[in-house]
């Protein structure tokens, strides 16, 4: 069994398209628009083959996510990702955590509030 994607339910398409692609360098594969209150964009690459499907819909204005859900995306190097998430002017939700010798993250949220985990494997 394959992980396909995860979907999240957006108020602003394209503020969270610019989260995605921008701060974690995802690409968009797909954007369209299956009914006219309701937009649909799958973010991706090519390494991983899962999606982040965002949903953004005139009929549901509102989102919510629960507490303890986030998002999990490796990242290089946590000091670059920091200096980048200064640039973007995005501010470090929690952390930085290192609950073991080999393994580090941070939260950011992304732009309806969901936790972005950010985390770099710890070379020995």
């Amino acid at each position: 069994m394959k992980f396909c994607w995860v979907t999240i339910n957006v108020r602003d398409i394209d503020a969270s398209i610019r989260f995605y692609t921008s701060l974690l360098e995802l690409e968009v594969h797909r954007r369209f628009t299956p009914m006219p209150d309701t937009e649909i964009v799958f973010l991706g690459n090519a390494e991983s083959g899962t999606e982040v499907e965002l949903i953004h819909s005139t009929r549901t204005p509102e989102v919510a996510f629960g507490k303890d859900i986030s998002l999990g995306f490796e990242v290089p190097s946590l000091e670059t990702m920091q200096q980048k998430l200064a640039q973007f002017g995005i501010p470090v939700h929690a952390g930085p955590f290192q609950p073991n010798p080999s393994l580090r993250f941070i939260y950011v949220l992304d732009p309806d509030g969901l936790r972005v985990q950010l985390v770099e494997h710890v070379k020995a």
